[in-house]
């Protein structure tokens, strides 16, 4: 439990649980709950772009249900082989251990999901969805670029409801204060932070509304998936620097650094992209 707040605007502090509700005993956390509102929410935003592209209702549905399975597999795994000491359980018998660590790699309902481990899984599988149904790669990924937007702009909130993902201090007018609340009511030292879910859910948002805006003014097919890389990389590339739990391979920050690159990257295909558009088109 959190007691979360914004000084600077004048809002809070309000106490935050991550729990939402039990089921027999089990803890039903708004992380989950979160994501999948988000899922449901992109699903059906590609739902109206593949009517407009000509894809099947049936084979969107099975694509979801793929990336559903692969983009949380892939999320988690890249996650948990950046923090594996964390999930690995000792102090007990060999099989005590291996069957502890085991629930904790399969815990996600704690937190521990990598956007950019999804992002790589769910990029192969509409691969391989697209050749099994047949469908133009290209025009997939337009069809999704915007609906991963709508995914990680509800998400980043499943962060947020867990007091996580928050960045370094600052006296900025928008800084977060965050105070960590035990079960026997003792409070940690209040900080005051950079919210940077905020700051990436709001990225998300004005990424997903110039897409929306202009989505069937694209010059090719693929531009929409060129925008993401770019856009979502600039943005990330920024934010992870603030963030104090990034993932890290020596003293550098992994999810930066992939991010700069998928930048680049987003913005060499936009050029070629619309290079090659126009000398088409005369």
């Amino acid at each position: 439990m959190n007691e979360v707040g914004f000084p600077g605007l004048g809002l809070g502090p309000f106490t935050i649980d991550s729990t939402a509700f039990t089921v027999f005993g089990h803890e039903i956390k708004w992380y989950g709950i979160i994501i999948c509102v988000g899922m449901i929410l992109a699903y059906y935003y590609a739902w109206t772009r593949a009517k407009y592209e000509g894809i099947k209702t049936d084979d969107l549905i099975d694509l979801a249900l793929a990336l559903m399975i692969f983009g949380i597999a892939g999320a988690r795994i890249y996650y948990i082989i950046f923090e594996l000491d964390s999930y690995i359980a000792t102090g007990g018998t060999f099989f005590s251990n291996l069957w502890n660590t085991i629930k904790n790699m399969f815990s996600i309902h704690n937190g521990g999901l990598a956007i950019f481990g999804g992002i790589i899984a769910g990029f192969f599988t509409a691969m391989v969805v697209a050749k099994i149904k047949k469908i133009r790669f290209p025009i997939l990924l337009d069809v999704l670029a915007p609906s991963v937007m709508i995914g990680q702009l509800v998400g980043r909130w499943g962060n947020f409801m867990n007091g996580e993902a928050y960045g370094v201090e600052t006296t900025l007018p928008w800084r977060m204060s965050i105070t960590q609340v035990l079960s026997s009511g003792f409070k940690s030292a209040t900080i005051e932070v950079h919210p940077t879910f905020l700051y990436e859910s709001l990225w998300n948002l004005i990424g997903f509304v110039v897409i929306a805006t202009l989505y069937k003014k694209k010059n090719f097919h693929g531009q929409w998936l060129c925008f993401y890389l770019a856009w979502y990389g600039l943005g990330r590339a920024f934010i992870e620097g603030l963030r104090t739990d990034s993932l890290m391979v020596g003293p550098f920050r992994v999810s930066q650094l992939l991010a700069a690159v998928i930048c680049v990257v987003g913005i060499v295909l936009l050029v070629l992209g619309t290079v090659k558009a126009k000398k088409e088109a005369k």
